[in-house]
C-alpha cells in the first residue's frame, strides 16, 4: 500500500471516532435535557398547588399576611428559575439559581406549615390537609426527578471528561459545557417559640 492510502485510512478512521463520540455526547446531553424536562413536569406542578394552598389558608391566618406574602414571592422566583433553567437545562448557573429559589420556596413554605399548626381549624380543614398530602406527594416526586437529572448530568460530565473524549470536547467549544447538578436546599424553618408563664 501507498503512503498516501494509509494517510486516507488515517484520516478516515479520525473522522469516524470524532463522528461517533461527538454522536454520544450530544446522546448523552440530550438525556440531561430529558431527565430536565421530568424536573420541569413536578415542579410546575408544585408550582400551581401554592396560590390554591394560599387560597385555603388566607382566611384562617389573615393576619399573618408577611408569610403569605413570603410564599407568593418565593414561588414566584422559582417559576422564574423554572424558565430560566428550562431554556437551557445545561447552563449551570440556571439550575444553581433554580436550586436557590427551590430552597428559598421550601423554607417559606416550612415556615407556612409551622405557622398553620397553630391554628387547630386550618390543621383540620380538608382543604388544608389535601394540599399538604398533594404538596408530599409532589415532592417525592421532584426529588426522584432529581435524582435521575443528577445522575444523568453525571454520566454526560463524566464522558466529556474521560480521554480521549475531551479532545473532541475541544474541538467545539460551548457545544459541550459541563452540566451542574440540581441542588435543593431543604427549607429552613424557623422553630416556633414556645413560652411557658410562670
Amino acid at each position: 500500500m501507498s503512503g498516501f492510502l494509509w494517510f486516507l485510512l488515517i484520516i478516515a478512521a479520525l473522522v469516524i471516532f470524532v463522528v461517533t463520540v461527538y454522536n454520544k455526547l450530544v446522546a448523552s446531553k440530550n438525556q440531561v435535557k430529558n431527565a430536565f424536562s421530568q424536573i420541569d413536569v413536578q415542579l410546575t406542578r408544585r408550582h400551581d398547588l401554592i396560590p390554591n394552598l394560599i387560597e385555603a389558608v388566607k382566611g384562617y391566618m389573615a393576619h399573618e399576611k408577611g408569610t403569605l406574602e413570603a410564599v407568593i414571592n418565593a414561588r414566584n422566583n422559582a417559576v422564574s428559575g423554572l424558565k430560566e433553567a428550562a431554556a437551557d437545562p445545561s447552563d449551570p448557573e440556571a439550575i444553581k439559581n433554580l436550586g436557590e429559589a427551590e430552597g428559598q420556596l421550601n423554607g417559606a413554605l416550612g415556615r407556612l406549615f409551622a405557622l398553620a399548626e397553630a391554628y387547630p381549624d386550618l390543621k383540620a380543614n380538608e382543604n388544608m390537609m389535601q394540599f399538604q398530602e398533594e404538596l408530599t406527594s409532589t415532592e417525592n416526586r421532584v426529588a426522584f426527578a432529581r435524582q435521575a437529572f443528577n445522575d444523568a448530568v453525571m454520566r454526560f460530565n463524566t464522558m466529556r471528561e474521560q480521554f480521549p473524549n475531551n479532545f473532541v470536547v475541544g474541538f467545539f467549544p460551548g457545544k459541550f459545557n459541563a452540566a451542574q447538578h440540581l441542588q435543593i436546599e431543604e427549607g429552613k424553618s424557623e422553630v416556633p417559640v414556645v413560652s411557658f408563664d410562670k
